[in-house]
C-alpha cells in the first residue's frame, strides 16, 4: 500500500502520461518491498527523472520549480527567520521575504503540516517552491551549518543567566519537577536535538552518553568504530540525559534500576525511531541511543556485501520448505540485518511469517513480530510454542539462548516449517558443537540444520582517498599467503579525506564463511565431532572460510589489510 506521497506522485505521472498503469503498479509493487521512496524507485527504474517528476507535482500544485544553484546567496535575515533545529527538522530553506510573504522550499514538497506551521509560527503568508532534494541537503548545510562546539558555548552563555542547579551535591535527590524543567529549558533541547541531528547526519548507529567523575563523554559509533565528540562539560550530564528520558518517555526521577524506552523524530523531513537504554553507574546514568534508520539500514541480501558464492547457496537454503538456518557471530556483526533481508526476501503473499525479537529493531510489512519480554514471562521457549498454532510457514527466533528453544526450533522444523535464528559462536563450524553443548541431540541437530552463516562486518576503503601500494612479504605472511597467491595485486589503503572524516574507511560489508550441511557433515555430526574435524571437512567440500573472504575483499580493494587481521 503506497503512502500519501507515493500515491500523489502515482497520479500525477499516471494522469500526465509520463508512465503507463503497469509501468507505476510494478514500481509500486518494488516499494512495497523496498527501503526507497516511491520516487526514488520511479527514477531507479528509469520512467522519470527528477525534473520530470518535480514539475509534475509543480504543475499540479501550482508551485514554481526552481534552481537554487542560481538563486544567489540568501540574506542573512531571512535565514534568521528559521531557527536551525526547525530548518533541519523539517528539511526547509526560507529563500525571500517581500512585504509579508515569505519564499520557502522543502526537501519534500509535500510536506503540507510544515507549511501550515511556518504559517503560524512566523505570523507570515508563505509562498511554497520546489527545488531537488540534493539542492536542499547542500542549502541546509550551508546555512545552517551544525557546529557542536559553537552549539555547546551558546548552551552555556544561555544558562549563565539562569537559576538551576545542574548538578545535586552527593547524597542529594532532586524533586522530579525541578529536572523536568532543566531538561525542558530552551538551550538543552537545542543541544541535545544539536547532537542527534549530527549522528544521524554522520550514519551513525548508536550514541554513547557516558558521565564519569570529572567528564561527560558523548560518543558516536560509525561504521563500526567508536569517535568522541568534544566532551560538554560535566555539569551537562544531569540536565541533557533527563532530557533524553523525557523524549523517550521514561521515568527521570528513576536512576537506580536500569530502563529501556523509543524515541520517535523526524530527521531532514523523514521519520527516524531511537532504542534507548540507561544503566545506573556510579557517577550517573549511563545511556546509549540506537539508532533505527532504514534508510542507512537497506533490508536487501545484494546490498550486505556477501561473496556471489555463499550468496547464492544462502538464496537456496532460505527457500526450502523446512529446516533450521542460523546466523552467527558476535554482537554488531549484522546478524539481524542479514536476517530481516533474508525474512523480506521469502516474505510473500502465499506464506505467513512470525518473529520473536529481543527487542523489534525495524517493522517489516506482512510479517507479525511479537517482542520478548522476559519480565512478564514472554520467553523466546513461550514465543515459540505459541508460534506453532499460529498455522505459521516460516519462523523467525532472535536468538536460541538454551536448550528449551533449541529444542522448540527443532521441533519446528521438524513439523515442516522453516526457521531463522542466531547464535553466538566464533565460526560456522562451531555451531554445531555449540548445540550439543547445550544438550541437543547429535540425531535432532543433523536432521533439522540446513545451513550456517558466520560473519563479520568489516570497513570499506574509503572510495574517494583509497590508494594502492604493494604489499611486502611481512604482510603477505599475516595473512598466510605467498607471493606468487597475489602476483603483482597491489593492496589498498584510505588516507583519509573529507568524505571519511579522516578515518581512511567508508561504510561497511560482510565477510561470510557458510557450512552447508550435506551427508558427509551430518555423518560427522552424528558422531559428535569436535569443531575442527567439522570444519576442516567442510573446508575440503569447498567452504571458503571468513579470512580466505576478506583476503578476497582486499584484493578486489573493497577493504584494507588491517580490517582483515582485525576481524579474522
Amino acid at each position: 500500500m503506497l503512502d500519501p506521497d507515493g500515491q500523489t506522485i502515482y497520479d500525477l505521472l499516471l494522469d500526465n502520461g509520463n508512465c503507463t498503469k503497469e509501468q507505476l503498479d510494478a514500481v509500486a509493487e518494488e516499494f512495497e518491498s523496498s527501503d526507497k521512496s516511491f520516487k526514488e524507485i520511479v527514477i531507479d527504474f528509469g520512467l522519470a527523472d527528477e525534473h520530470t517528476i518535480l514539475q509534475g507535482i509543480g504543475d499540479s500544485l501550482g508551485l514554481e520549480v526552481v534552481d537554487l544553484n542560481i538563486y544567489g546567496d540568501i540574506p542573512r535575515e531571512v535565514i534568521k527567520l528559521l531557527d536551525a533545529g526547525t530548518a533541519r527538522k523539517e528539511a526547509a530553506i526560507p529563500l525571500a521575504l517581500e512585504d509579508n510573504t515569505l519564499t520557502v522550499v522543502l526537501r519534500n514538497p509535500l510536506n503540507y503540516q510544515a507549511v501550515d506551521e511556518f504559517r503560524f509560527v512566523l505570523g507570515k503568508e508563505i509562498i511554497q517552491v520546489i527545488a531537488p532534494e540534493s539542492q536542499v541537503d547542500a542549502a541546509i548545510e550551508k546555512y545552517y551549518p551544525l557546529d557542536l562546539q559553537s552549539t555547546m558555548h551558546d548552551v552555556l552563555q544561555e544558562l549563565s543567566g539562569k537559576n538551576i542547579q545542574l548538578n545535586a551535591p552527593a547524597g542529594e535527590e532532586e524533586d522530579e519537577q525541578d529536572l523536568e524543567a532543566m531538561a525542558n529549558e530552551a538551550p538543552i533541547v537545542k543541544f541535545v536535538d544539536a547532537i542527534l541531528y549530527q549522528a544521524i547526519k554522520d550514519k551513525a548507529s548508536d550514541i554513547h552518553f557516558e558521565p564519569f567523575e570529572t567528564i561527560f563523554k558523548i560518543r558516536c559509533r560509525v561504521d563500526g568504530a567508536l569517535y568522541e565528540m568534544a566532551p560538554p562539560p560535566k555539569s551537562l550530564a544531569l540536565p541533557v540525559i533527563s532530557r533524553i528520558k523525557i523524549l523517550s518517555d521514561l521515568n527521570i526521577s528513576e536512576r537506580r534500576k536500569p530502563q529501556d524506552g523509543r524515541i520517535h523524530l523526524k530527521v531532514g523531513g523523514k521519520p527516524i525511531d531511537l532504542r534507548v537504554s540507561c544503566l545506573p553507574t556510579y557517577y550517573g546514568e549511563s545511556v546509549v541511543l540506537r539508532i533505527l534508520d532504514r534508510s542507512v539500514v537497506n533490508l536487501d541480501l545484494d546490498s550486505l556485501g556477501i561473496n556471489e558464492a555463499n550468496l547464492a547457496k544462502v538464496r537456496d537454503i532460505i527457500i526450502m520448505p523446512n529446516g533450521i538456518f542460523i546466523v552467527t557471530g558476535p554482537t554488531g556483526s549484522g546478524k539481524t540485518t542479514t536476517l530481516y533481508s533474508a525474512l523480506k526476501e521469502v516474505n510473500d503473499p502465499e506464506s505467513k511469517l512470525l518473529t520473536a525479537e529481543d527487542p523489534v529493531e525495524y517493522d517489516l510489512d506482512g510479517i507479525i513480530q511479537l517482542p520478548i519480554n522476559d519480565a512478564v514471562g514472554m520467553t523466546f521457549h513461550r514465543a515459540l510454542r505459541a508460534f506453532l498454532r499460529q498455522d505459521p510457514d516460516i519462523i523467525m527466533l532472535g536468538e536460541i539462548r538454551d536448550l528449551e528453544s533449541a529444542r522448540m526450533a527443532v521441533e519446528a522444523s521438524l513439523t515442516g516449517h522453516f526457521v531463522f535464528s542466531t547464535l553466538h559462536t566464533n565460526d560456522a563450524a562451531g555451531t554445531v558443537t555449540r548445540l550439543i553443548d547445550m544438550g541437543v541431540e547429535p540425531f535432532l541437530i543433523a536432521s533439522s540444520l540446513v545451513g550456517v552463516l558466520s560473519q563479520r562486518l568489516i570497513r570499506r576503503v574509503c572510495p574517494q582517498c583509497k590508494t594502492a601500494y604493494i604489499p611486502t612479504d611481512d604482510d603477505l605472511k599475516l595473512l598466510d599467503l605467498e607471493r606468487s597467491d597475489v602476483g603483482d595485486q597491489k593492496f589498498y589503503y584510505g588516507k583519509g579525506c573529507s568524505n571519511c572524516n579522516g578515518t581512511g574507511y567508508r561504510g561497511r560489508m560482510a565477510i561470510t564463511e557458510l557450512l552447508t550441511m550435506n551427508s558427509k557433515i551430518n555423518e560427522l555430526v552424528l558422531q559428535s565431532s569436535p569443531t575442527v574435524v567439522i570444519r576442516d571437512k567442510a573446508r575440503e567440500l569447498g567452504m571458503m572460510t571468513m579470512r580466505e573472504d576478506g583476503v578476497r575483499a582486499i584484493l578486489q580493494g573493497l577493504t584494507s589489510m588491517e580490517e582483515v587481521l582485525k576481524y579474522t
